[in-house]
């Protein structure tokens, strides 16, 4: 599957906005991650790029998702890395795999960093930093949908909670126009 083929079934299943920039937020960290630790790129983005292709259909119901999302997929010839990828981000599979293991963090660290963007005047990724970010990572009240175990669990690739929030800001930032941010 190409990307271009995966944002068109993106843009066909998910409607909300920021769900969709979401999604693209999460396919740049997982590219970046790839780059990083030697892995295949375009698997990794495309997994972040898919892994919440059945949000909407299944938000009132947690226990089906990432399986909709295969059920969508299926037939449409993508590595059983990425599919695996999406359970795994879903907590339906054991993260054994680099790929489930960064998505899994991947996913939550997005939206503590939208967050904290968010709370600047300016609203965009580039009047933050990453002791910024770490800084509200540290205050529990704050984003608290952004699960910190889950982010935390970066470690579990070998990369410090300091460089992964880096990583990925810097990942988010290059693409911050289609973020809107």
């Amino acid at each position: 599957m190409t990307r271009e083929e995966a944002l068109n079934l993106v843009k066909q299943n998910l409607k909300n906005k920021n769900l969709f920039k979401h999604v693209l937020a999460v396919e740049a960290v997982m590219k970046a991650l790839a780059k990083r630790l030697g892995e295949d790129e375009d698997v990794w983005a495309l997994a972040g790029l898919l892994h919440d292709l059945d949000y909407e259909k299944t938000k009132d119901k947690p226990e089906r998702h990432g399986y909709v999302t295969l059920e969508i997929l299926e037939g449409k010839n993508l590595p059983q890395e990425v599919l695996d990828a999406i359970l795994a981000h879903a907590g339906h599979k054991e993260r054994i795999k680099p790929i489930e293991k960064a998505i899994y963090a991947a996913d939550p660290v997005t939206g503590l960093i939208v967050a904290a963007a968010l709370i600047t005047k300016e609203k965009k990724l580039d009047a933050i930093d990453t002791e910024f970010v770490l800084r509200r990572f540290g205050e529990k009240a704050f984003a608290r949908g952004a699960n910190r175990d889950q982010i935390k669990s970066c470690e579990e690739l070998g990369i410090s909670l300091r460089d992964f929030i880096s990583l990925s800001l810097d990942a988010m930032k290059a693409i911050s126009q289609e973020l809107g941010l």
